[in-house]
């Protein structure tokens, strides 16, 4: 869709109201991400622990390769189906049989460039076999989260998550199996992951008869409008894949495997904490999506997310200050992974900014800017990696952790991204009350830090429910959480019951 396409139009009726809609996306999501984060922490837990720091490092390493492949192989697709399934739920079916052909066809094939570009750059043996060989295993769940496509846009984020906690689950069941009966080290990880996709899979294909979209069916024209919709979409999903990828590469080349390794730990505590701001933004999508040609139901749409959304953001990055110690300690071990501490609490510094991002590129997406929002995700990309070249080896050389210097480089380039956002955000849609609400959750943050800095030390068992309860209770003060939030939350569980 055209970037003009916001208009007067009137916005498709819903079955129920957006709040409570919103919620139960967002819950159902929320309690599939928690499952999926603790499984996900104790495989990392479990492998990091087991194979070691440097055989980490060349994980973290090979994921980061596998994982921008198969987001060129994407295309967008998922995104741009999602929203064309929120439109016309009849064209399920078509859309996402088209898509699994592709996406299954696509992944198949890049896997023999993926190994030459990790030998063009100098790799061992070793890596680019592993790079090959993490690509294939993850075929089955790349094309099982494919079945988001129908599950998110009929506002089915259960269906969604159950797929996601499936696969999280077998995988970690596979891996214990691997690594402490079989004694396969960093090979047998691959495999287990490779084994829990064909769960996710034949889970995904039972759940998809619960939603009624039509058969599944390839269709050129269906191919031709992905390919080409997808385009529009795809800019900013590469430019946000594309940073991790050459983070993983520039570390590589400059510092030694154990600070490749200590970072891997860090990045993977990363992304749990992202996970809040995907899960509303996800939640969203389907709603911004529908309301995108009319310009007060957008902005209606996307009001409702911002708070929440700005509320996780200051808990999130209050939490990952005071607390990163105790997360890398509890997962991975302090012998091993002590370093990988600063770099999350860094991390956390931007945290607050990052999920603001989040939901205005959310919002960008719904009303066909993506690609011009790629350009200030470009724009801050290329200023963290000159800042990298800076930082990674003044780190290296000051702390021996130049990891520090790469998440330094990102929190830094988050504000390019963020005046980026705002200044593409159509008008009428974006009001002042996002800053206002903004203001109230640095507030809450900042106070929540004063509290549990002043008060002695305490056990994570007490200062971690100790943080959530302040930040709560000073986001009430300041009027960013509010009592008709306690409203949605009680139609949604009236609905449920």
């Amino acid at each position: 869709m055209p970037p003009h396409a916001v208009s007067a139009a009137p916005a498709a009726p819903a079955e129920t109201p957006s709040s409570v809609t919103l919620a139960r996306n967002a819950l159902y999501l929320l309690v599939g991400q928690a499952a999926t984060m603790v499984l996900g922490m104790v495989f990392n837990g479990v492998v990091g622990r087991k194979v070691g720091v440097e055989s980490y490092g060349l994980y973290f390493l090979v994921n980061s390769f596998a994982s921008f492949a198969l987001v060129l192989v994407d295309w967008g697709q998922q995104y741009f189906g999602i929203r064309e399934v929120a439109r016309e739920p009849q064209r399920g079916g078509e859309l996402l049989g088209t898509s699994l052909l592709m996406r299954g066809a696509g992944a198949f094939l890049i896997a023999l460039p993926t190994g030459l570009t990790a030998w063009a750059l100098g790799y061992d043996r070793r890596t680019i076999l592993f790079s090959v060989a993490f690509l294939g295993i993850s075929i089955p769940l790349f094309v099982a989260q494919n079945f988001g496509m129908v599950f998110r846009g009929r506002d089915r984020m259960d269906l969604d998550a159950s797929v996601s906690v499936a696969n999280r689950a077998a995988g970690l069941a596979f891996v214990l199996v691997a690594l402490f009966a079989l004694h396969l080290g960093l090979g047998g990880v691959l495999a287990a992951q490779g084994l829990a996709g064909l769960v996710a899979l034949a889970l995904a294909l039972q759940l998809h008869r619960q939603v009624a979209t039509g058969r599944l069916h390839f269709s050129r024209a269906a191919a031709r409008q992905l390919l080409s919709g997808g385009t529009a979409i795809v800019a900013i999903t590469i430019a946000v894949y594309v940073q991790p990828y050459i983070d993983a590469v520039l570390l590589s080349k400059m510092v030694p495997q154990e600070a490749l390794g200590w970072y891997g730990a860090a990045k993977s505590i990363m992304g749990q904490l992202l996970a809040p701001a995907m899960i509303l933004g996800t939640a969203a999508f389907p709603r911004l999506s529908r309301a995108s040609r009319d310009t007060r139901a957008f902005h209606g749409e996307f009001a409702l997310a911002q708070r929440p959304m700005l509320w996780l953001g200051g808990l999130a990055s209050v939490g990952t200050w005071l607390f990163a110690d105790v997360a890398i300690h509890v997962m991975f071990g302090h012998r091993q992974y002590g370093p990988a501490g600063i770099i999350l609490q860094v991390f956390g510094l931007g945290l607050f900014l990052t999920f603001v991002d989040i939901l205005i590129g959310t919002a960008l997406t719904a009303v066909g800017r993506a690609t011009a929002f790629a350009v200030a995700k470009i724009a801050s990309l290329v200023l963290a990696v000159g800042l990298e070249l800076l930082l990674i080896p003044y780190f290296q050389a000051r702390s021996g952790n130049g990891g520090i210097g790469v998440t330094v480089a990102s929190v830094l380039s988050e504000g390019v991204i963020f005046a980026g956002g705002l200044l593409l955000m159509p008008k009428g849609t974006l009001g002042l009350d996002v800053f206002v609400d903004g203001g109230r959750a640095l507030v809450s943050a900042l106070g929540t830090f004063l509290v549990l800095h002043w008060l002695p030390p305490l056990t994570p068992w007490v200062g971690i429910p100790l943080c959530i309860a302040v930040f709560t209770a000073l986001s009430a003060a300041v009027g960013l959480v509010r009592r008709r939030d306690l409203t949605v939350v009680r139609a949604l569980v009236q609905r449920r019951a």
